[in-house]
């Protein structure tokens, strides 16, 4: 079972479907696994160590029952299960403090291959940015424009990456130039174990073997004229996505892809793999007046958005696979687009089909209904 950060607690609870027209099933449910330390290509079981079993609900989370492993790392948990919350294991290991992704609850039958895998920890483990998605919305009254980040970081070592101290973080970019009023979403750490510092935004939380996901929002100030984006390391996937079609973006080889209308609002969505040290440019009006125009603009929440493209003032992200979605269809566009005279006519006609049923795909989890099939 993978290991997840303890902000998921409160990503978890969120998720969480309402039941509507029924009574909550409350069963005795057993869980048992193994606490285990990933060890070269093999675990080790970890003795005497304590897990803990949360709960974790709209109302109310918390732990509920600890347990004590045994010699190779087992343990077992008897509970009350509530159908309508989520529970999580987690344990400490290396001054860190691991969480699984939610355990299946089978009320009267018990679950015997639960894993609970925990490392050791190394300052120059490398991370990957597998992707980077950058939304940009149209100017708001004031003239400033709301932006959204979600960049997923990849550890594929076996250890987990650490920092050095206060100012050593496990992982940094720049923010595109003039960018203000920084804030952490909701992804896989928590608002204090991000930070932005002149330029940058900085990380300084653990990042363990997998992937973790960063979320976080800003302003590009009004008539920002030519926006720079900074490039450190490479990254697999960057999207680039404009409300405002009359905007071009540069450098890094990134490619234009189709227009996305979505929710009665469009998107224009640039995308391509990016090497180390190439700069991102966006040019901007640099007439303030411009753009002060008495339209009403929907401006970027401060919530996760899965998917990058629906912004839910009022209501949680919806859940599923819409970023891995709208990675399958970056991958796709930066493939073949503008290639048609290159392909064959059959690739062409397979790449226009599997891209309608990404986009399809895409819209239905962004609405929160299920993909179909």
């Amino acid at each position: 079972m993978i290991w997840r950060a303890a902000a998921g607690l409160a990503l978890a609870a969120a998720a969480l479907p309402v039941p509507v027209g029924r009574l909550h099933s409350q069963q005795t449910a057993i869980s048992s696994g193994r606490l285990v330390r990933v060890s070269g290509t093999d675990t080790v079981g970890i003795r005497a160590a304590t897990v803990v079993l949360h709960r974790v609900g709209r109302g109310a989370q918390g732990p509920i029952d600890s347990a004590r492993t045994g010699p190779r790392g087992e343990f077992r948990f008897r509970f009350p299960a509530d159908t309508s919350v989520v529970y999580l294991l987690s344990s400490g290991y290396a001054g860190i403090e691991y969480f699984s992704t939610p355990i299946p609850v089978n009320p009267g039958r018990s679950d015997t291959g639960l894993l609970l895998i925990v490392s050791d920890t190394s300052t120059t483990v490398p991370l990957h940015v597998t992707s980077r998605h950058i939304v940009i919305s149209k100017p708001a009254t004031d003239g400033t424009r709301a932006a959204l980040e979600i960049v997923t970081l990849e550890n594929a070592g076996t250890l987990t990456r650490v920092g050095g101290g206060l100012d050593r973080p496990t992982w940094g970019a720049r923010l595109p130039s003039g960018a203000l009023g920084f804030q952490v979403g909701q992804g896989d750490v928590s608002a204090e174990a991000m930070q932005a510092r002149h330029d940058s935004v900085l990380l300084f939380a653990p990042v363990a073997p997998g992937e973790k996901q960063l979320v976080y929002t800003y302003q590009l100030p009004a008539a920002p004229g030519t926006v720079r984006i900074p490039i450190g390391d490479s990254i697999g996937t960057l999207n680039v996505v404009l409300e405002e079609f009359d905007r071009a973006v540069r450098g890094g080889g990134l490619a234009r892809a189709d227009s996305q209308r979505i929710e009665n609002r469009s998107f224009r969505l640039w995308t391509g793999a990016v090497g180390p040290g190439a700069v991102v440019t966006i040019d901007f009006p640099g007439n303030r007046t411009a753009w002060l125009l008495p339209a009403l603009v929907g401006v970027l929440g401060l919530s996760l958005v899965f998917g990058l493209l629906r912004v839910l003032p009022r209501r949680a992200p919806p859940v599923g696979g819409a970023t891995a979605v709208l990675d399958a269809l970056a991958r796709l566009d930066a493939r073949y687009a503008g290639r048609e005279a290159e392909v064959g006519a059959h690739e062409w006609a397979a790449y226009q089909r599997d891209r309608a049923r990404l986009k399809t795909e895409m819209g239905a989890r962004l609405a929160g209904k299920q993909p179909p099939a």
